[in-house]
């Protein structure tokens, strides 16, 4: 076993050396890291174009330095920048079980979504999909701590079965007290912003799943099927089997009001 893992150690090594000798004649590779940092800010900017075109940027390089072995390293990195990504939201404290269905989830879309021949599209909706579960963890500054604390919660707990009552009853407050200060403070009612979310969430399942739009609506706690197409295209403009069959179709973001009191 020992013998083993230092022939391992030692073909490593050696590999490393080779590919150090191999770097040295490629330009761009120490921007590499550089632009890197600079995709990874915009990321936790929200910056999606600037985002986008940082990764461009990133994959050029890696068809430098890749050759015929392009979309094999391009795979490959995706699957580390989504592991990077992943660090960024435990550091924003999101629980710790959305984390790893993130994580999970951006390496099944690479390893069964991502086309060879449509790999910057796939760029673009992953640089998307980063943009939107980062969007998620931040914190609202309404001057109702309430009101803060009921709006993590639901991001928290979106595919929860849980009712405007259950909500109340979770912050020891009482229904008609919580539904008026979220009013108040936001501007819309609890259960349009439960809906909304709702909706937000759903997108990626029509999106990146095989699951049926049935399935999609139960999954998200709508009372039926024809309820939850009602609800989705009056935010999002269209059908859920629409958003599903054209992926050019953008997705829909909600941005919560500024701060009314």
């Amino acid at each position: 076993m020992l013998q083993k893992q230092y022939s391992i150690s030692e073909t490593i090594s050696k590999k490393y050396f080779e590919e150090i000798e191999i770097i040295e004649n490629y330009e761009g590779i120490e921007e590499f890291f550089e632009i890197e940092a600079q995709l990874l800010r915009q990321i936790y900017q929200l910056e999606l174009n600037e985002a986008r075109a940082s990764l461009r940027q990133l994959i050029d390089i890696l068809a430098i330095r890749a050759g015929k072995d392009f979309i094999r390293s391009v795979r490959h990195y995706f699957v580390i920048l989504s592991s990077v990504v992943t660090r960024k939201l435990l550091e924003n404290q999101a629980p710790s079980k959305k984390v790893f269905a993130f994580n999970t989830a951006c390496i099944q879309m690479i390893d069964k979504q991502m086309k060879d021949a449509e790999f910057l599209q796939f760029a673009d909706d992953l640089i998307e999909f980063y943009i939107y579960v980062i969007s998620e963890r931040k914190q609202p500054s309404y001057r109702h701590q309430t009101v803060n604390k009921v709006i993590m919660y639901i991001d928290d707990e979106v595919e929860s079965d849980f009712s405007v009552e259950d909500i109340a009853m979770y912050f020891s407050i009482s229904t008609s007290h919580l539904s008026r200060i979220f009013k108040e403070h936001v501007g819309i009612t609890l259960v349009e912003y439960l809906n909304v979310r709702r909706v937000e969430e759903s997108q990626y399942y029509l999106r990146h799943t095989n699951k049926s739009i049935s399935e999609i609506s139960d999954q998200f706690h709508f009372c039926n099927q024809s309820y939850y197409t009602r609800i989705f295209k009056k935010y999002v403009g269209c059908t859920p089997k629409h958003f599903r069959d054209k992926p050019e179709e953008e997705y829909y973001r909600y941005k919560l009001p500024e701060r009314l009191l």
